[in-house]
């Protein structure tokens, strides 16, 4: 929030800290004394990249040294406070962080068992930077958390945050952001404000949110882990065209109003509180003893909260399922995709990593497929495209079971010499082969025609929409299957975005990053060898006893997944780094391989 080109004393930042962390609130301590010597400083010299890691990576902050070495400094502290696992005596500066610390974390305080936590660092109408001009107010939240409590993970925290705000500051417009983003567009909030604001638009009023797409920094020029350009860029300009588009967690501005309720039923001023709160100080005793009240557990018993207020409780991708909700309600929503991205986060290059965020998305989505706010019933009656448009999000999963289909089906039938497609010359021959070539004609012209798409991103890109397929889609199915008939529950595992040197070496040379055991190897080894094994059969029987026509289209089958799978082979039996398969999966999947073609030879 401190890097946008806005008058400091008009914005509030809320720090949601869900795990309840010493060192977060130490870390957003020590921020605060370096932001009163940064924020003067990116106003003398016009930094327009204000985030000081990337703008001390750069040639410019290079020059910086007095401020780099006040950075440094910082970062020193925080990290190494993060190595010891607390915060030492001798890294504190003045009583008052000491009491701050011992006041909340005592030997009863544990993450999933401890009460609110609200510090106010700063204090708009009190804080200043060096050169005398107002800091933002700065608030750190943990929200309560007891055992046996469904806390609804982010959607719950992101409620707290909206209840705190409102009885501290109420700003009229929210900005949620998730903790590895940055700002890169100073005008990113103007841009917004525009869109919220416009007194020429007719449907401004209406404006729910602006979403900004989702970009990454440190991105390879090949990415083969993905950076979701079709989510994130170009199918959201469709829906924008139908006044609809989608919300992604993060880099979004929200209508305070329109998170309490449809556009119709909602007061201008939504908190009741406004007026006590209304000439005293953030940090008054009154005022905090409000706002760990909206914090506590038991607040939303008996209440609307993440059912028709605030962000929406009942699937895993709660984003999507918020924004999708607010739409159904009767609220516009716009997307706003500069050719300067606005916000920037860490790129997701694990493989692993990024086949686990997918799992959980593609279960999200599963849940909002099959509750009673289903795109082909909830909201088609309405705007019957754009329920159609988020169908095509809420079923995105079942792709796995054709995706599944194809992988293994047309291979274990040709293995057993049994013919599924036309034969070459046969007119049904040239209709699949057509279809085929449009199909990824077309997927491959939008992707690379849009700005910095490219031939070997899109390949990569189409690679991983098959691993993606043979993976997390089927998996994601499973678990939510069985959740359903309360055989298993799911847990929401956050995502690593840090590399060591050798796995940025890695991801940097566009290499698959493979070092880990993970269920997903395991199902793409073994996929990856079936096909190899049936391609290798097949071939050398049509040599030896001709009939290849007949079999074309499962040989082709057979032939495209091996050429998607050679990082796989190079990773089972040439690779000897440390992004190799684990032998122990390449076992695995050798005697599963074996298994299926087994198996099959007696049911075909």
């Amino acid at each position: 929030m401190t890097v946008f080109d806005y008058p400091m004393e008009k914005m509030s930042v809320y720090v949601s800290d869900d795990g309840g962390s010493e060192l977060t609130l130490f870390a957003f301590m020590e921020a605060t004394r370096f932001a009163r010597h940064w924020l003067p400083f990116c106003r003398e010299n016009k930094i327009q990249e204000r985030c000081p890691e990337a703008y001390f990576g750069s040639l410019d902050g290079e020059q910086s040294k007095g401020m780099k070495d006040l950075y440094e400094e910082m970062k020193g502290k925080i990290e190494r406070a993060v190595m010891q696992g607390r915060v030492t005596d001798d890294l504190l500066d003045g009583e008052e962080a000491r009491i701050a610390l011992e006041k909340y974390w005592t030997a009863e305080f544990t993450r999933r068992d401890h009460p609110a936590v609200i510090k106010v660092l700063l204090e708009t109408s009190v804080d200043v930077d060096i050169t005398g001009h107002p800091l933002p107010n700065l608030v750190y939240i943990s929200r309560e958390k007891k055992r046996g409590v469904d806390h609804h993970f982010k959607a719950g925290a992101l409620n707290v945050l909206m209840r705190v705000s409102a009885a501290m500051t109420n700003a009229p417009v929210l900005l949620t952001l998730d903790c590895d983003m940055i700002c890169n567009d100073p005008q990113a909030l103007q841009r917004a404000l525009c869109h919220l604001l416009d007194p020429h638009e007719e449907a401004s009023p209406k404006i729910a949110f602006v979403q900004f797409p989702q970009r990454f920094r440190g991105v390879d020029k090949h990415d083969y882990a993905n950076e979701f350009s079709n989510i994130f860029r170009i199918n959201p300009m469709g829906l924008d065209g139908l006044g609809c588009t989608n919300h992604v967690g993060t880099g979004c501005f929200f209508r305070r109003r329109a998170l309490h309720g449809p556009p119709s039923s909602v007061p201008m001023h939504t908190n009741s509180n406004c007026s006590e709160r209304c000439g005293k100080m953030i940090n008054s005793e009154a005022i905090l003893r409000m706002a760990r009240d909206v914090a506590s557990c038991d607040y939303e018993h008996g209440t609307k909260w993440g059912l028709e207020i605030g962000f929406r409780y009942g699937s895993l991708v709660e984003d999507l399922y918020t924004g999708y909700q607010l739409n159904c309600e009767g609220w516009k929503s716009v997307f706003c995709d500069p050719d300067e991205p606005a916000f920037l986060g860490d790129v997701l290059s694990r493989l692993n990593d990024a086949l686990s965020q997918n799992e959980w998305w593609m279960i999200g989505l599963l849940e909002v497929a099959f509750s009673k706010h289903n795109p082909l019933v909830y909201f088609i009656k309405t705007n019957p495209v754009a329920g159609f448009a988020f169908a095509h999000y809420a079923f995105y999963p079942i792709w796995g079971i054709p995706i599944m289909a194809y992988a293994f089906l047309p291979q274990l039938a040709l293995f057993n010499q049994i013919k599924l497609f036309p034969k070459v010359l046969d007119p049904w021959f040239f209709l699949y082969t057509y279809i085929f070539i449009m199909a990824y004609l077309h997927d491959m012209v939008e992707f690379v025609s849009f700005k910095e798409g490219t031939l070997m991103k899109w390949w990569n890109h189409q690679r991983m929409w098959m691993i993606k397929g043979v993976t997390c889609f089927p998996i994601a199915l499973l678990v939510f299957s069985l959740q359903k008939i309360g055989v298993s529950a799911a847990a929401f595992n956050v995502t690593n975005k840090s590399l060591d040197d050798p796995q940025s070496m890695r991801y940097e040379k566009g290499v698959f990053d493979f070092g880990v055991w993970s269920p997903f190897f395991l199902l793409l080894a073994t996929t990856a060898v079936v096909n190899l094994v049936v391609l290798v059969v097949s071939v050398v029987r049509c040599v030896m006893e001709g009939g290849f026509g007949e079999v074309l289209v499962q040989v082709f089958l057979c032939g495209g997944v091996v050429v998607n799978c050679l990082p796989v082979y190079e990773a089972m039996m040439f690779r000897k780094d440390g992004g190799r398969l684990p032998g122990g999966v390449t076992a695995t999947a050798l005697v599963l391989a074996l298994g299926l073609l087994v198996v099959s030879h007696f049911c075909f």
